[in-house]
């Protein structure tokens, strides 16, 4: 992947996988805000793990992984929840250091839902 290019590559596969994707930016770390489907009080499961394989996919070619801080709107100003994926998360993945099992209770376990605070 090309300086050019790497956000637009992310963002082709996260709508790839379903995503609704509002913003991303690129730095250190990867922000990506995304709209819902399922604009319920905590976040739909199935929905943060096709974000996940987005970028797990993207870095099975030339992407070098890194933090992912993704954001989940309801709506416009209305924040469902929070959650990262670990750029030594997807390293440990892509190495066989990790399972899915393990990685799914890492993403899992980072959620931090609006409601809940």
């Amino acid at each position: 992947m090309n300086d050019l290019k790497p956000r637009a590559a992310i963002e082709e596969e996260l709508r790839g996988n379903g995503i609704s994707v509002e913003s991303i930016s690129l730095g250190e770390s990867v922000s990506l805000v995304y709209l819902t489907s399922f604009p319920d009080v905590q976040p739909d499961h199935g929905e943060v793990g096709r974000a996940v394989k987005a970028f797990l996919e993207l870095s099975e070619g030339e992407w070098d992984p890194k933090t992912v801080e993704a954001t989940i709107l309801r709506s416009d100003d209305d924040v469902q929840a929070t959650w990262t994926l670990e750029a030594e998360w997807i390293r440990g993945y892509n190495e066989y250091r990790l399972d899915d099992y393990e990685l799914t209770d890492r993403v899992l376990d980072s959620i931090e839902s609006e409601d809940a605070q």
